[in-house]
């Protein structure tokens, strides 16, 4: 198709990031001939896969519908070993894909972008990494994940004053070894929750708990796939995506539509024992329909869940402690499992509940001081506390617009985009995986995004087309739409990273609606209705 560029500048398009996101990015660039680089942080590809290698780190979506589908060579040549793949596994596929496609050239790695500054007079990007490099271009793709900024509790004093061994987990040390250590982990969320599973399995000496709020949690039953259930599962791609695109989130789960009140008290605890004792997310996405809306039907499938911990914990105090109460199932993403909660019937386990009963007080050089007076001497302190979620990532650059306007100003009140692709004030970049997209199974959620992003970029190209920008009628459309979708979800009265609250971070106490909540399929006819129209609804000039 040809360049876009001028003579004076670097590249076409600039993709920020190299996991799934910006390989897809590159591809779908790389394909329509443009002058192409991605800029990543690491010292290789895979993004969320290539930082997060702690034990247990692994899918919860089935890996034969995580995978990219753009491509029939890769469908065919790739095989799965496990339902749900390991993060060695998930790493491997993102190389075998960049290496499919010769992606690795159009990549620099530790590169760490530091601000991205419009110059209207050029209709350009200006970039500068963290050692003072520039890279200019045409256009932007953010490609940095939903969930790549790390946070640690520094509303905790001392939190940076442990002098033994202490890492975030997206920093696992390389060979650690919890063999003979008393070891100490802050956070129950979905990470923590797969640590702690594994780690147990090991010789450690003591395993502290620390926890803030506990996470509804159910079990993977993750299973080998042999290799006569992958010929079949290749057979299916078709439908498995094609399930994936009718579903409401991305995944291979559909939705039950019927009520809790619609069936007999026993028809119901059958369906859940059911449902239990099935593979991934069926629990949660096949759940009954309204357990997300209605409090009476979210309270009778909580206590369903909390009567399993509590038959799988012997010892009832910690159950209650491992219940949530603030919160009901399915309101926030439900980590899924595999003997988490027989993890706290080890005698060298031990819970602490900061929250209510021993909150910390300060972590120490040696350990970790509670309220009580407790100090719980630790060799290991391990945050598991997790990412200043979904905005956070591109907040953390110094992104400026038009007149200097910085991107952090225009969102002051919470992001405001038009389809989660554009930002008014903010010219020639578009997001993959921004607030206000839809998404639940990651990749699915990528294709739709880069392909778009990408017809648009064709489109632009071939009308000679080198500024556009979200009409600002546009965005506060969008924006109310993304918050009517929101409307009557119990998940958006739950602090969570899904609706914008972090108590790592400062200032992000306060909620937003950070994703687009209503169903994929109608999320898709927008955008396509969008790009059906010639993008009228965006400025281009």
């Amino acid at each position: 198709m040809g360049s876009i560029g001028e003579p004076d500048l670097d590249y076409d398009v600039i993709v920020i990031g190299a996991g799934l996101s910006g390989i897809f990015s590159l591809y779908r660039m790389t394909q329509l001939g443009l002058r192409t680089c991605a800029l990543e942080t690491g010292s290789s590809e895979g993004g969320t896969w290539y930082w997060n290698q702690y034990p247990g780190c692994r899918f919860d979506s089935e890996s034969w519908s995580y995978g990219f589908s753009f491509s029939q060579e890769v469908l065919d040549e790739w095989d799965w070993s496990e339902h749900f793949a390991g993060q060695p596994e998930i790493l491997r596929y993102a190389e075998f894909v960049t290496k499919k496609f010769d992606l690795r050239r159009y990549m620099k790695f530790d590169v760490d972008v530091e601000s991205a500054h419009w110059r209207e007079e050029s209709r350009s990007w200006l970039l500068t990494d963290s050692k003072g490099r520039t890279y200019s271009s045409r256009f932007v793709i953010t490609a940095m994940g939903i969930l790549s900024k790390p946070t640690l509790p520094t509303t905790i004093e001392g939190v940076h004053g442990f002098e033994r061994e202490c890492f975030h987990t997206t920093r696992w040390p390389k060979d650690w070894s919890p063999s003979g250590k008393r070891v100490g982990i802050i956070g129950t969320g979905a990470t923590a929750i797969q640590i702690i599973q594994e780690i147990v399995k090991s010789d450690l000496k003591t395993l502290t708990v620390f926890q803030r709020t506990p996470n509804w949690s159910a079990p993977l039953r993750n299973e080998p796939i042999t290799t006569e259930e992958m010929q079949e599962i290749r057979q299916r791609y078709p439908e498995i995506f094609e399930r994936c695109r009718e579903s409401y989130s991305g995944f291979v789960h559909m939705p039950h539509m019927v009520k809790t009140s619609d069936v007999s008290d026993e028809e119901r605890m059958a369906y859940w024992e059911k449902i239990y004792a099935t593979r991934g997310f069926e629990k949660w996405q096949s759940n009954f329909s309204d357990i997300g809306t209605s409090r009476e039907a979210n309270a009778l499938v909580s206590k369903f869940f909390a009567d399993k911990v509590r038959e799988r914990v012997n010892d009832p105090d910690t159950a209650e402690k491992l219940i949530p109460k603030c919160h009901g199932f399915g309101t926030r993403r439900v980590p899924l499992e595999t003997h988490y909660f027989e993890a706290y019937n080890k005698p060298n386990v031990r819970l602490v509940d900061i929250k209510n009963e021993s909150p910390i007080a300060k972590i120490t050089p040696k350990g970790v001081l509670l309220e009580t007076g407790e100090e719980v001497e630790l060799d290991t302190l391990i945050y598991a506390t997790g990412f200043d979620a979904v905005t956070g990532p591109i907040s953390a650059v110094d992104i400026r617009g038009v007149d200097g306007v910085k991107i952090t100003d225009v969102w002051k009140n919470g992001p405001r985009t038009f389809l989660g692709f554009l930002t008014r004030g903010i010219p020639n970049m578009m997001m993959v995986m921004g607030p206000h997209q839809m998404f639940g199974n990651i990749p699915r959620s990528i294709e739709y995004a880069v392909n778009w992003i990408g017809t648009f970029i064709e489109y632009c190209v071939k009308k000679d087309i080198t500024r556009v920008e979200a009409k600002q009628k546009k965005v506060d459309e969008w924006t109310q739409h993304v918050f009517d979708c929101a409307q009557g979800l119990l998940a958006n009265e739950i602090d969570s990273w899904m609706t914008g609250v972090n108590t790592n971070v400062k200032g992000k106490q306060h909620r937003i609606i950070a994703r687009y909540q209503g169903p994929g399929p109608g999320f898709r006819k927008r955008i396509l209705d969008v790009a059906a129209r010639e993008y009228e609804d965006i400025s281009m000039s």
